[in-house]
């Protein structure tokens, strides 16, 4: 019997990281198929994966959660005959809805010798706020349908935003298992068990459940004024952010909402240069909201950087070639000629 877990996020949540992580710590031995579905025109989180020894199978013709039961039955059915794996980890595009791909996964399971095993859902702790109210129906669905919710950067946290964040969580699904604690303090083996809801992580959970029950007005979370980058938008606004919040009136597919723009080019582009970039799409409006880009771009001194940007918030490092360069930014009302204009490509 073939176990599958989905890994999902909102896009910049650290699945990757996360997923690199089992592999190597909980996973290692097995044999085991990554089916990756990234939102956006060109695939690049498979490079950093392929290094892991792992299979990949992207479906970048767009988002899962839109072409599900035809293609994805096919595609996880064809992983099984052809590699029957051990593990089959599947991880959604960042703003695929979950409650589908469980879905799709149990009509799947109907068939084939394959069952669920977990869920789970990385929540990045400090953008928590700011994704619940700007882009409430897909992100809290992620955390609705998970089994396990795992906080990503808590070491960047106070304990009371940290607090914060896990009483936002539990209200929309006060029966996951919340890993709180850094990644890096735990093993491979704990996650698992947590993930499969084995009694490690649970029993504190179950005492502490009690208390984050807190009475609270529909709205008062989400609408407080922060220093977040929040994107606070007027009633005039077409982002769809306003529809979010109610959930039960408007169900959108993801691409009705989110676009991506993606480029490959031998563009040499200088360290300096790049963060440049980064701070620009990081900071201002000019090229739309953006919510994720990333990319692996040659350098002018004949290295290759590899870049990560979430809001506020951007990496840039050192990395193995690839066979051209390559960028993706995702988001909402992107403006292609002033993207295509920030990056030299015009």
């Amino acid at each position: 019997m073939t176990k599958i877990e989905i890994i999902s996020g909102f896009l910049g949540a650290g699945k990757t990281t996360f997923i690199k992580k089992m592999l190597k710590e909980a996973f290692a031995g097995e044999k085991v198929v990554l089916i990756e579905n990234e939102f956006g025109e060109i695939g690049i989180d498979g490079g950093f994966l392929k290094e892991a020894g792992v299979q990949i199978t992207e479906m970048n013709s767009g988002c899962i959660c839109c072409s599900l039961v035809g293609d994805f039955g096919a595609a996880l059915k064809e992983v099984i005959e052809t590699y029957a794996p051990d593990r089959i980890l599947i991880e959604p595009s960042g703003v695929g809805k979950l409650s589908d791909v469980t879905k799709a996964v149990q009509g799947v399971a109907a068939a084939e010798p394959v069952e669920l095993n977990s869920s789970v859902t990385v929540v990045d702790g400090q953008k928590c706020r700011m994704y619940m109210k700007n882009f409430g129906e897909f992100f809290n669905n992620q955390v609705e349908n998970a089994g396990t919710i795992v906080i990503s950067r808590t070491q960047k946290m106070s304990e009371e935003k940290l607090n914060a964040c896990v009483n936002m969580l539990k209200e929309k699904n006060p029966e996951a298992t919340i890993i709180t604690t850094p990644w890096d303090e735990l093993k491979g083996e704990q996650i698992l068990a947590a993930m499969q809801h084995q009694d490690l992580i649970m029993k504190e959970e179950l005492e502490t459940h009690a208390h984050h029950h807190e009475e609270a007005c529909e709205h008062g979370h989400f609408h407080e004024n922060s220093h977040e980058h929040s994107h606070d938008h007027g009633d005039d606004c077409t982002c769809g952010c306003h529809d979010h919040g109610s959930g039960h009136e408007h169900h959108h597919h993801a691409d009705e909402i989110f676009t991506s723009w993606g480029r490959e080019t031998p563009h040499k582009y200088g360290e300096e240069e790049l963060r440049e970039i980064l701070s620009k799409l990081s900071d201002d409006d000019d090229c739309g909201i953006i919510l994720r880009a990333k990319g692996i771009v040659p350098c002018t001194d004949g290295t290759w950087l590899h870049f990560d940007m979430v809001p506020e918030e951007f990496e840039v490092r050192r990395g193995d070639a690839d066979y051209t360069g390559r960028l993706c930014v995702i988001g909402s009302h992107l403006n292609e000629e002033e993207l295509t204009k920030l990056f030299g490509l015009m």
